[in-house]
């Protein structure tokens, strides 16, 4: 009786294993070939901002008031920052005086023109008094002319006192705060303007196989290529010039938005080309923690075996495989589970 049993279960152990309805040469068996792949690296590269904008000031004077922070969104014109110079106070009161004093001088002026005109046509005034009253009358129209531009300068210089948003974009830094006694030209905010980017410094080994246009992956954020979906970009521009042995490009991922600026991402790269067997996902199981093939025998039937995977690509019909590295050589059948 144990005998028995215990032929009963090596049958069963092996019945998996074992079967009948498939050959090498079945059509429905999957051919294992090499496939040409790309041979990918994994390398860190960088957030950046396209393009750093600073909000700089046109007038010296006080940051009265400070209207964004770090992380804000501006758009273009929006006002970021008030200066104020207590001085355009005053030069302002003192323009409008000599404007209020130029305005009486003209109307004084005009007076005397029309005194000195009404004289004339009554033949009692020479014309050298007309002369004279005109010319002090056009000397007044042009003090006040003059005050009045001097006016429209400083309401200018005022103006200049807010701080606009060159352009659309997310501020990054603030390095004032209110109160704070700024120069002409000074930066009120450094924006991140259009949009995001990754950027690589790779080895020098490296700069042979950087072209524009080829793929780069992104992991899930914080997380390696295999614990979440992948994002895949281009690479948009490769720099002619090696910094300090490292070839740096720049390449476009979807949604980088939500990164920090500065932060530091894991992706892969292609590092060439290089031969590897890619057999469909589905012709691949696991059993007890590890993974296995179904090969066709010559004969008839099959045998289960064991295998070690890389990672997922693009078979060569456009399906989604996975790469294996031992296990199967070229000529092998398999049989989908």
């Amino acid at each position: 009786m144990r005998r028995r049993a215990g032929t009963v279960a090596l049958l069963c152990m092996l019945a998996p294993m074992m079967g009948v309805a498939a050959r090498a040469d079945d059509p429905k068996t999957f051919k294992v070939e090499t496939t040409e792949i790309d041979d990918l690296k994994s390398v860190y590269a960088t957030v950046r901002s396209r393009d750093l904008i600073y909000a700089r000031v046109r007038t010296p004077g006080t940051v009265e008031s400070l209207k964004v922070d770090e992380g804000d969104a501006v758009q273009e014109g929006q006002v970021l920052a008030l200066v104020a110079d207590p001085k355009i106070s005053l030069k302002m009161k003192a323009i409008d005086a000599r404007i209020v004093a130029a305005t009486s001088r003209m109307d004084t002026a005009k007076l005397e023109l029309d005194r000195a005109r009404t004289l004339l046509e009554q033949r009692v005034s020479p014309q050298s008094r007309l002369d004279q009253a005109q010319t002090a009358y056009d000397v007044a129209i042009n003090d006040l002319k003059a005050a009045e531009a001097e006016r429209a300068v400083a309401e200018t210089e005022i103006q200049e006192g807010e701080v606009l948003a060159p352009t659309a974009g997310r501020v990054l830094k603030v390095p004032v705060t209110q109160g704070s006694v700024v120069l002409a030209g000074e930066s009120i905010a450094t924006i991140a303007a259009g949009g995001y980017l990754l950027r690589l410094e790779l080895p020098e080994r490296y700069a042979r196989f950087m072209t524009v246009g080829d793929a780069v992956r992104l992991g899930a954020r914080g997380l390696g290529l295999s614990e979440g979906p992948a994002t895949e970009g281009r690479i948009v521009q490769v720099y002619p010039e090696l910094d300090n042995g490292r070839v740096i490009a720049d390449a476009e991922v979807a949604d980088l938005g939500a990164y920090f600026v500065g932060e530091r991402v894991l992706v892969w790269i292609s590092a060439g080309k290089r031969q590897s067997y890619v057999v469909p996902k589905s012709y691949v199981f696991r059993r007890f923690g590890i993974d296995y093939v179904r090969l066709a025998r010559e004969g008839g039937g099959y045998a289960d075996a064991v295998v070690q995977t890389g990672r997922a690509v693009e078979g060569p019909d456009g399906r989604q495989g996975i790469e294996i590295l031992a296990g199967v050589a070229t000529g092998d059948g398999l049989v989908q589970p």
